[in-house]
């Protein structure tokens, strides 16, 4: 005799008619993913917001205030941050006396004292520059009135051209505020970042040993 079927169990039933997701219809896959994103969101905006506090604050490209100390005087001007101290000073303020020469700081004609530290001014961004003492070579002396550095450069004869005579004076006042009783070779390396094409370097280290042993200097 054929074996009859056996029935079937009431609980195999239960096992096939038992769905694989939940009543709500969110499979367990979807509700792991569904909570990892709700995780996630908060996390992001608050490293967006971490990101947004800790970006530079932008200047320009336009023109913005812009304040410097010259010479012990406050000079205002609207500049464009990419504008250099060299160029502040020469067309906004009228003070020349740091000349255009290599302008990439190589040349040292454009030397500019910061909190008396001796700086290429063609190097240095004017906006950069708002927070520091700035003298200029017309802040070291006036005609009539010069600066014992000043005289001294005259004395030895330690100019040709002239050119590069204010980067040399305001570089040797920085140099003897270091160095008050230098030596020859100090001279000569303190001096280093300065050139003169017209080769008067014997003049101005002599200027440079007399201004040292004037008081003043």
């Amino acid at each position: 005799m054929p074996e009859k079927p056996a029935k079937p169990d009431k609980s195999d039933k239960a096992k096939e008619s038992k769905p694989s997701s939940s009543s709500s219809g969110v499979s367990r896959r979807d509700f792991l993913k569904i909570s990892g994103v709700s995780a996630a969101v908060p996390l992001v905006s608050h490293v967006s917001a971490l990101a947004l506090d800790d970006a530079p604050h932008v200047q320009g490209p336009g023109k913005v205030p812009v304040s410097l100390t010259v010479n012990g005087k406050k000079l205002n001007a609207q500049l464009e941050p990419r504008v250099t101290l060299l160029d502040a000073l020469r067309d906004q303020f009228e003070l020349t006396g740091a000349k255009r020469v290599c302008d990439r700081g190589t040349c040292g004609a454009c030397t500019v004292l910061m909190d008396n530290k001796a700086v290429y001014s063609c190097s240095v961004l004017a906006i950069d520059a708002q927070s520091a003492q700035i003298t200029t070579v017309e802040g070291l002396g006036e005609p009539g009135h010069l600066h014992p550095i000043q005289q001294a450069f005259i004395d030895n004869d330690a100019q040709q051209c002239g050119f590069c005579t204010p980067g040399f004076v305001v570089a040797t006042k920085a140099f003897l505020d270091q160095h008050p009783n230098p030596t020859p070779e100090q001279i000569k390396h303190g001096l280093g970042g300065n050139f003169c094409r017209c080769g008067t370097y014997a003049g101005m280290r002599a200027a440079v040993l007399q201004a040292a042993k004037t008081k003043g200097a």
